[in-house]
């Protein structure tokens, strides 16, 4: 019989219900140890007194609550439609569309999620894909559906080697030219300041060049105009571009696609576009760029590998330096990203080869 955790000094749910409380307990202990939420959730199965910007009210339908709904919102409280195997969390000016199987106790398992520290549309597809026989959903079959995005192209993008191994993410095609010539098979491209259009389409030919001389894969961050008239290997993009790119005509074209993800919500929006490989980040702080989320830790990458084994190459990414790359590679993840630890180091070379012997390791 599986013990219950008990959730103290939490206001779980709005009404108070002590079966729903009762069942959260018993599906947070099965979770495992995680960090507890810093954020004070409440599930609303009806409108509370007071509003609480750390509020999720359920509804069936949220058109017929319109009035209250957008009063809520407006106070940083979420809602959750749930009806006819359909989940839509309205938060923060977005939508999370999901399309699953909604179980019995999946508003319970929902609260434990939540627990657990995932936020809110993170936590909600762990809850609509979670099954009693499983003490984390790992199954993406049992996974929810992503609702509302564009078609994704005819074809899937050309595959890449399910291993990828180091994954220098450099700054110039200078930098590109040099760490290939170190022997690193895989580099990626990615210019952050803006500059004139045919400089930029002269650094991308240099590094599309280094890669074919030395056999090595290169993917261009971002602009994915000048990688396709390059001819480049591959192409990163953030979720946001998924939306304005030509993913069609860069599928067509036989390029490389990775995306970058954040958790459960968009490794599932990602899949849909069936790319070559999907990064995984932060995995620990990093200053190289603003993220959009906390750290995930090893423990959620650890998960994030076990969904995805034999679905789609993954890159660990975020803060990973020669310390911290063999507790990376324990988790089972092929791939691991690095930006300081090779451009900031005080012998490339050196720092290079320490890393790539990690992965013999």
């Amino acid at each position: 019989m599986t013990q219950a955790l008990t959730l103290k000094d939490r206001d779980l749910f709005w009404p108070p219900a002590d079966e729903l409380t009762e069942a959260t307990e018993r599906i947070r202990a099965r979770l495992g140890d995680w960090p507890p939420t810093h954020a004070p959730w409440r599930i609303c199965l009806a409108a509370p007194d007071e509003p609480n910007g750390g509020d999720l009210i359920v509804v069936a339908d949220a058109q017929e609550h319109g009035e209250q709904v957008t009063r809520r919102l407006v106070t940083g409280a979420g809602v959750i439609e749930a009806a006819q195997d359909k989940a839509t969390l309205h938060l923060g000016g977005e939508k999370y569309r999901l399309e699953g199987r909604l179980a019995e106790d999946w508003i319970a398992a929902l609260a434990a999620f939540l627990d657990c520290g995932f936020d809110p549309h993170d936590a909600l597809v762990l809850a609509l894909a979670w099954r009693a026989d499983d003490a984390f959903p790992s199954d993406l079959a049992r996974f929810p559906r992503f609702a509302g995005l564009p078609d994704a192209p005819a074809q899937a993008f050309a595959a890449c080697p399910a291993r990828l191994g180091l994954y220098p993410v450099l700054p110039t095609a200078e930098w590109v030219e040099r760490v290939v010539g170190f022997g690193v098979k895989t580099v990626q491209l990615r210019r952050k300041s803006a500059e004139p259009a045919d400089e930029l389409k002269r650094e991308i030919a240099r590094c599309v060049a280094a890669g074919r001389a030395r056999d090595a894969q290169v993917f261009i961050n971002d602009h994915w105009q000048a990688a396709l008239e390059a001819g480049a290997y591959g192409v990163h993009l953030g979720q946001e571009d998924v939306h304005t790119a030509d993913l069609g005509a860069l599928a067509a074209s036989g390029i490389r696609l990775g995306l970058s993800t954040h958790g459960f919500y968009e490794i599932l929006k990602a899949l849909h576009f069936r790319p070559s490989y999907i990064a995984l980040g932060a995995v620990f702080p990093t200053t190289t760029k603003v993220m959009p989320t906390a750290p995930q830790g090893l423990r959620r990458l650890a998960r994030y590998v076990r969904l995805l084994d034999g679905v789609v190459p993954m890159v660990a990414i975020g803060g990973i330096d020669l310390q911290v790359l063999p507790d990376v590679l324990a988790t089972g993840v092929g791939c691991a990203a690095v930006v300081r630890a090779v451009t900031e180091a005080a012998d490339p070379a050196a720092a290079v080869s320490a890393l790539q012997q990690a992965f013999l390791q």
